[in-house]
């Protein structure tokens, strides 16, 4: 009688780690344009769930598309979404310090046409794939890609909902905030100095005169870039690594998107 169970056991063991092996996140690079520019976003998926799926459009940092949002890109397809994480910068361009970064992120910040056409563009490339539930999509993005995302959404952008991870708040056209039809959703540190109560109160006011959907989230104890463990513990230099916050904040993305995406 053992040895009848170990055969028939044996199959369904067999059958299982394969069906496990199969399932894995796939990546995929995936170049595309705005206007006559070259950009390269990544995208990432469960190649385990059938049909389509809700989409998440990520943007980076001041440093561009680099190792840290393609991680965040790869957790979102883990929790089952089809992710695609937009080139705000072009092909090839990089930054690999702070001044570079400064530099580029600058370019977009005073242009803010500019900035939202890019990001628009990366969301059409997410909207396109057949993976993604079109009806179901949304935006997040961190420092940099926070108000980037938040500038999408004042394009008027027609996306369910948009997540700013310290972010900045500000915005050379505050009235455009009537176009905005997604909910939104501002992940802060408390203690940002990049990001003063005064850009807060200056944001909550816009938000309140067009009768956003919105909601701020202050982390007591964090700064800018609290979610990066690369940017160091140290809270005096303005930016620092918060793990508690970074907990919470991804937590309350998740419950964020359980609401915007139940049909």
């Amino acid at each position: 009688m053992k040895t009848l169970f170990c055969v028939l056991i044996t199959p369904v063991v067999v059958l299982l780690t394969s069906t496990y092996a199969l399932a894995a996140i796939q990546t995929k690079v995936i170049e595309y344009k705005q206007g006559n520019t070259v950009l390269e976003g990544y995208l990432a998926y469960d190649d385990a769930i059938q049909g389509k799926r809700p989409g998440v459009l990520v943007v980076h940092e001041w440093n561009g598309l680099q190792d840290y949002v393609k991680k965040r890109t790869q957790q979102l397809a883990e929790l089952g979404y089809v992710a695609f994480a937009a080139d705000i910068y072009g092909k090839g361009i990089r930054p690999k310090n702070p001044k570079e970064s400064a530099t580029q992120a600058s370019i977009y910040r005073k242009d803010r046409q500019l900035m939202r056409a890019r990001a628009n563009a990366g969301l059409e490339v997410l909207q396109k794939n057949e993976l993604t539930d079109a009806k179901r999509i949304a935006a997040i993005g961190y420092c940099f890609g926070g108000g980037t995302v938040l500038e999408l959404a004042r394009s008027g952008a027609n996306i369910a909902g948009v997540v700013s991870f310290h972010g900045n708040l500000d915005t050379p056209n505050p009235n455009d905030a009537k176009n905005i039809k997604a909910k939104i959703l501002v992940l802060h540190g408390a203690n940002d100095p990049l990001v003063p109560q005064e850009q807060v109160k200056a944001f909550e006011k816009e938000m309140r005169q067009a009768n956003v959907d919105w909601q701020l989230i202050p982390y007591p104890g964090a700064v800018h870039a609290f979610t990066n463990p690369e940017v160091g513990n140290d809270p005096s230099k303005g930016v620092a690594y918060n793990a508690q916050a970074d907990k919470q904040s991804w937590e309350a993305m998740k419950q964020f998107f359980a609401k915007i995406f139940k049909k």
